[in-house]
């Protein structure tokens, strides 16, 4: 397969799939929570933010924005009733596994030619 071929069809997933993901910072907060996710180590909304991944208005709207669609969740800590714990919604890490997929497959073709 041919760089922008596959360039090309992973954008095409991106805008048909994941169409909530309208700005790098949208990227990097669904990166960072999944991550801490993975880790079993879920952030909150003040981890979130001293990540400086934007400004703290930037991130915080963005972030309400990806909550109030559905692609991440808010759930209280159950040891801190202050805080909130930030996940990714199940629905939403199977479309990242599909895409992640989609991503290590195109790689793959790309480094063979």
């Amino acid at each position: 397969m041919k760089l922008f071929a596959a360039l090309k069809q992973i954008r095409d997933f991106e805008r048909g799939q994941l169409p909530f993901l309208k700005s790098i910072i949208d990227f990097d907060l669904i990166i960072e929570i999944g991550h801490a996710e993975e880790q079993e180590k879920p952030l909150t909304l003040k981890q979130v933010l001293l990540l400086n991944l934007s400004s703290r208005t930037t991130v915080r709207r963005r972030l309400a924005r990806l909550i109030e669609q559905g692609v991440v969740r808010r759930r209280k800590n159950a040891e801190d009733q202050r805080s909130s714990h930030l996940t990714i919604a199940p629905s939403s890490l199977k479309t990242f596994g599909k895409y992640g997929m989609l991503l290590a497959a195109t790689c793959a073709l790309i480094s063979a030619s």
